[in-house]
């Protein structure tokens, strides 16, 4: 089972966790993080993109001319895809670009990145993040004591609002749940801090 160190606010050592190993000790499959990203950036996608076809354009309604007899072509409407002004033709138009992975493909893929953090040594675990009033600057200075001075990922268990509200306004900190944990955060951010009941959770929901 791979082990971390475990931290206290304070910077201070706490001893060690052990994690979970089918969780953060397998290979990680880098094809399987390709599917999950590009499948949440698609999620991620509007899709409000709209143009106005031949029916939704202003003008029309009678033949600019008549069948035949005028030497030109037959044209039916000035609203026609060739006319300017006309309707354009297979045009974007409102639609959702989300689809979904196989279950077992996106638990693989968020079991990889967690995998790649324990590798690269950049998963910290405070045993709590604790604060009285929500107040940014005590929060910068609990990332100082734990030598992050990095893009981060910050995971807190469900009902920790008080940290989540202390941690928004920091440009370089992105503060998730531990059931929000996704594999597009967790590989944007260089390092991920997570308390030791957020790891429980996520250790439960993934065993």
């Amino acid at each position: 089972m791979p082990t971390v160190a475990l931290f206290k606010q304070d910077g201070s050592k706490n001893g060690d966790v052990q994690l979970n190993d089918g969780i953060f000790g397998i290979e990680p499959n880098n094809n399987v993080v390709f599917d999950a990203v590009l499948m949440q950036r698609a999620s991620l996608r509007q899709g409000t993109h709209d143009v106005k076809n031949r029916s939704e354009v202003r003008g029309g309604g009678r033949k600019p001319w008549r069948q035949k007899g005028t030497g030109r072509a037959r044209q039916g409407s000035i609203r026609s895809p060739q006319w300017v002004g006309g309707g354009v033709v297979f045009g974007p138009t409102p639609r959702s670009y989300s689809y979904k992975l196989p279950r077992k493909v996106r638990r693989l893929a968020i079991k990889s990145v967690l995998s790649q953090k324990v590798i690269d040594e950049s998963l910290v675990v405070v045993d709590q993040l604790q604060f009285e009033q929500p107040k940014t600057k005590e929060f910068a200075q609990v990332l100082a004591n734990l030598n992050v001075n990095e893009k981060v990922l910050v995971v807190l268990e469900d009902d920790n609002k008080v940290a989540a509200l202390a941690a928004r306004n920091l440009a370089n900190v992105t503060v998730i749940p531990a059931k929000g944990l996704n594999v597009l955060d967790v590989i944007n951010n260089g390092k991920m801090v997570i308390t030791q009941g957020a790891l429980s959770q996520v250790e439960e929901v993934l065993a």
